[in-house]
């Protein structure tokens, strides 16, 4: 293929980081900007060119458009941590909102009309229906939640008004790692690294929120869905842009884990005993969220690879045991 440019944002990110590995391996030139506020330089790739800096700057993103000739965007860059969201709306409003527009602004002045963006399930907020379908209705429960849903409406009237082609992902639970890029967030808030840290010896337990919801043991039912799968439905995108018109896809393997379950497949992996501590329901936390892909399926042919929670599970005991302070 030639070599298109694809600007990432917040690509020294989980996500960013593993799209951006793919997206080299495939022959894309690579720009990533991120501001290392919670992204880590060891997670970008050293053929990427980095950088440092965030969408909020007007005259660093006029010159990176006016000095490359770059096709697409992917946007990840964004405030993600759902337990402060309602505490400090402000964050998630400058950050998920003002900026994003600056860069959309940013890309309409330079001629760049395509644009993937990141979003989540949390735009859901408590399903009706399960598994979750793209016209469910939206009702998100926080900040986070609300700013995405937010900006998918942005993408909405930019692509009326000024003809930006958009393709959104609404991502379930990402999980999982590849051998070179994994999860290292801090604080880290995913389960599936908090799980593994105890037998890593970097915790005693794993805190359970909620043993009395309406499933099968109890515990919140999620949706996991690899990390290196969700890169691979952004290169599609990309790809399939000119083919498909402006649309909203879920990413998801369509079968739902109970807490319990994961642990417990946890503990088959890594051959440990996992002590839990149950502890009293999160405000805010869903009973189940599953998603449907069949669209993102019929319409960009994705296909994840790794639909065995056992695979996913391996794949981050693998890159936690490798680096055992992530990217410190």
């Amino acid at each position: 293929m030639s070599e298109k440019t694809i600007l990432v944002t917040g690509g020294a990110g989980y996500i960013g980081s593993v799209c951006t590995e793919l997206l080299l391996t495939l022959g894309y030139r690579v720009i990533v900007i991120d501001n290392l506020q919670t992204g880590y330089l060891n997670a970008v790739h050293p053929k990427a060119q980095f950088v440092k800096g965030n969408i909020g700057n007007k005259s660093l993103l006029a010159r990176l458009f006016k000095s490359n000739s770059i096709q697409a965007v992917i946007h990840f860059a964004a405030e993600t941590l759902v337990t402060t969201a309602n505490t400090n709306p402000q964050s998630y409003l400058r950050n998920n909102l003002v900026r994003s527009i600056n860069l959309l602004d940013a890309m309409l002045e330079y001629g760049c009309h395509q644009i993937v963006f990141s979003s989540t399930a949390a735009v859901y907020g408590e399903p009706v229906d399960v598994p979750i379908k793209e016209t469910h209705s939206t009702n998100p429960l926080n900040a986070y939640g609300d700013t995405k849903l937010m900006f998918e409406k942005i993408l909405f009237y930019y692509a009326k008004a000024y003809g930006l082609k958009s393709i959104i992902f609404r991502y379930f639970n990402a999980a999982g790692c590849t051998d070179l890029y994994g999860e290292a967030h801090d604080p880290e808030t995913h389960l599936l690294p908090l799980i593994l840290r105890v037998p890593l010896k970097q915790a005693d337990n794993i805190n359970v929120y909620g043993n009395d919801y309406d499933t099968r043991d109890g515990t919140c039912v999620r949706d996991y869905v690899h990390v290196s799968d969700i890169a691979n439905a952004h290169v599609l995108a990309l790809e399939k842009m000119q083919q498909v018109k402006s649309s909203i896809y879920n990413l998801g393997n369509e079968t739902g884990f109970t807490v319990q379950e994961v642990i417990a497949t946890c503990e088959k992996v890594t051959k440990c005993t996992i002590p839990v501590v149950n502890k009293p329901r999160r405000v805010g936390d869903p009973a189940r969220l599953i998603a449907s892909s069949e669209k993102v399926r019929r319409e960009l042919n994705w296909v994840p690879i790794y639909t065995d929670l056992e695979a996913i599970v391996e794949s981050s005991w693998v890159w936690h045991s490798r680096y055992r302070s992530g990217y410190g």
